[in-house]
């Protein structure tokens, strides 16, 4: 990124916890409880480089965005994939979503103070996905411990026990230990649906509406600024996980989203902002789902079902412009056609 040449970190820390851990083994954990402090003290030794800094954006009068141009991570851009966006309110920042790793974290505080000296006084995590919130180590090492860290009730558990420990990894993994040095800094507050936080000049309303791109899905509507940060429910160009989510939860919380909010300002956890994310969205979503559902009804075998959906404009027009498509639609389809026959045994 930036011209520079990504180096991966040497020694690993597997290496070096390897090394350690094993010489526990070997020695006898009961016997020398020192050992398992030493293989602790390694692990946060070690620390993968710093990520290039990248200039925020203003999107509004009191919000900004720092840009994340690649979709998926990978060594060369070590980890920075989800645009960590922020409102600098009366009271402080307020971050919705703040990055994948430490070193991105420590970046957007970079960031940060090139618009203000204001504290950090609230972090908003839109879902459960670690690309989104396994930053924020950066931000409780500078403003403390009590940091306030929201997230919805399904999120906030399934990161304390799963899903945080299983992403730190991923990232790890997928950057080549680029993201080595991140702790796991679950959420320790919730926040639910209709919740209005109060920040002096500006206000974070919270929507929810039910399992979209996952369980615990969040928007975040900036008032006064007629802004919504919408996380991963839509993306800007980027095909979305779909693993955890439903297409037609998508679309119903999508819908709904939309008529209670007067936003004039979608802001994705990926890709660009604008007025058109929500409908980008949707029309692709619709031209998966109902075709999805057509195949299920009229007994298609997989290699069909993804030619229908294929074939279907609202999906072939974004092939060429989405981020991912290649590697992924096929997983798509077959995710929707899952759906589709699940629902269907159902009666829905």
């Amino acid at each position: 990124m930036n011209g520079q040449k990504f180096c991966a970190p040497k020694p690993s820390r597997r290496r070096f916890l390897g090394w350690g851990l094993g010489l526990t083994a070997a020695l006898g954990v009961s016997a020398l409880p020192g050992v398992r402090g030493f293989a602790a003290e390694v692990a946060s030794f070690v620390k993968g480089p710093p990520v290039p800094d990248v200039e925020p954006e203003r999107l509004s009068e009191h919000v900004w965005m720092i840009y994340a141009k690649d979709g998926f991570p990978t060594p060369e851009n070590r980890g920075m994939m989800a645009n960590v966006t922020f409102a600098v309110t009366q009271k402080g920042v307020v971050l919705l979503d703040c990055g994948s790793s430490v070193q991105i974290g420590e970046m957007a505080l970079r960031m940060i103070r090139k618009v203000t000296e204001r504290p950090v006084v609230a972090i908003f995590v839109s879902h459960y996905h670690g690309d989104h919130y396994l930053g924020a180590q950066a931000f409780v090492e500078a403003f403390g411990a009590a940091l306030p860290i929201y997230a919805h009730p399904v999120s906030k558990e399934r990161i304390a026990k799963v899903d945080g420990n299983a992403w730190l990894n991923m990232m790890e993994r997928f950057t080549n230990g680029a993201t080595l040095g991140t702790r796991l800094i679950p959420p320790n507050r919730e926040a639910k649906h209709g919740e209005l936080f109060e920040f002096g000049d500006v206000q974070v309303k919270i929507h929810h509406y039910g399992h979209a791109h996952t369980p615990g899905d969040l928007c975040m509507e900036v008032l006064p600024d007629r802004l919504t940060y919408v996380g991963d429910v839509a993306m800007d160009r980027r095909i979305a996980n779909m693993d955890d989510g439903s297409y037609p939860g998508s679309l119903q919380f999508m819908d709904t989203l939309e008529k209670n909010v007067a936003s004039r300002i979608w802001v994705p956890g990926h890709g660009r902002p604008g007025p058109e994310v929500l409908a980008w969205q949707r029309e692709l979503f619709l031209g998966i789902w109902e075709n999805a559902q057509k195949a299920v009804e009229e007994g298609l075998d997989p290699s069909e079902a993804k030619e229908l959906v294929l074939e279907d404009p609202r999906v072939a027009s974004r092939a060429a412009e989405t981020k991912g498509w290649e590697s992924n639609i096929g997983k798509y389809i077959s995710l929707a056609v899952l759906e589709a026959e699940k629902r269907l045994l159902q009666g829905q």
